[in-house]
């Protein structure tokens, strides 16, 4: 199944600079406990999503880039 971007370009960069952040403070900053690892996780969903640059939640509302 090919799924469609609906993600645009800045966004993409946002999201896997700050998917980036959140695992590095996931893992150091919160010593690496259950919320830690929470918040780690939520960060790896933020960089593959912004590497894809699809967003199920985004599809789900609606959300589409506009033509070319």
């Amino acid at each position: 199944m090919f799924y469609r971007r609906n993600l645009p370009g800045w966004e993409r960069a946002v999201r896997a600079i700050l998917g980036a952040v959140m695992i590095g403070y996931g893992l150091v900053g919160l010593a690496a406990g259950p919320v830690g690892y929470l918040v780690a996780a939520g960060g790896a969903v933020a960089i593959l999503t912004g590497f894809v640059g699809f967003c199920p939640m985004c599809a789900m509302v609606g959300r589409r880039l506009p033509a070319p």
